[in-house]
């Protein structure tokens, strides 16, 4: 039987399972996005679990709600994701869990992923910025039809942007690139070669971000060997 419910009625079910406890630990790990109910990813997940409906998803997302916002990612299906839609949605992005959830539940499986990346980390907005890279991540881990040089093309992108020393920027550029390294051996010696150029480089924020993924590459070698 496919769920039948209206966004109204799931977003009823995210406020019944909203609390206090739950709001204040997000919180602690700096998630401060607009109008948050307190719902664990679990929750959202149960509640929403079995439904693929692109206009519930609109309808979840306009109504600004933290959680349902999440939720539209969630249900939301990938073939009929516009690319206006990603820069309507990009543009609203105010916290961090939400930029990821929608960047690799939805936008990472969309025909447009792969080249919006390039126009988003062009711009300034932290969370936009953060959007490119936290895409690469995501079609690192999910698109397995890309290349090994498709992904190595993107050693210029995460090049020109590990030098902005905003938090939730270069935690992204990080990301992408130990996901890359993750991607199959291949990669990860590119990905360990490109990262040691890196740490020559006189920009502390760039030496951070490969000093942190060699430290995962060499314990994914260690496990591969």
């Amino acid at each position: 039987m496919i769920p039948n419910k209206t966004a109204g009625e799931l977003i009823a079910e995210l406020k019944d399972a909203a609390s206090l406890e739950t709001l204040s630990g997000q919180q602690r790990f700096g998630i401060h996005g607009r109008n948050m109910l307190g719902v664990s990813m679990y929750e959202v997940r149960r509640i929403c679990k079995g439904f693929h409906d692109h206009w519930l998803a609109q309808e979840l997302w306009v109504s600004g709600i933290h959680e349902a916002r999440i939720m539209a990612a969630l249900v939301d299906i990938p073939a009929m994701v516009t690319y206006e839609q990603m820069n309507e949605w990009v543009e609203e992005f105010d916290s961090w869990d939400l930029c990821d959830q929608v960047t690799t539940s939805l936008f990472d499986l969309t025909p447009f992923a792969q080249g919006i990346v390039y126009e988003w980390a062009k711009r300034e907005p932290e969370f936009v910025r953060r959007a490119a890279f936290s895409t690469i991540a995501g079609l690192a881990w999910h698109n397995k039809k890309m290349t090994d040089q498709e992904f190595t093309d993107y050693f210029e992108l995460i090049r020109d942007y590990s030098t902005d020393p905003r938090n939730f920027v270069k935690k992204a550029v990080n990301w992408a690139l130990r996901n890359i390294g993750k991607r199959n051996p291949i990669l990860l010696e590119e990905c360990t070669r490109f990262a040691t150029e890196l740490h020559q480089s006189e920009d502390r924020t760039t030496r951070w971000i490969a000093a942190d993924a060699l430290r995962e590459f060499e314990k994914r070698r260690a496990k591969l060997s």
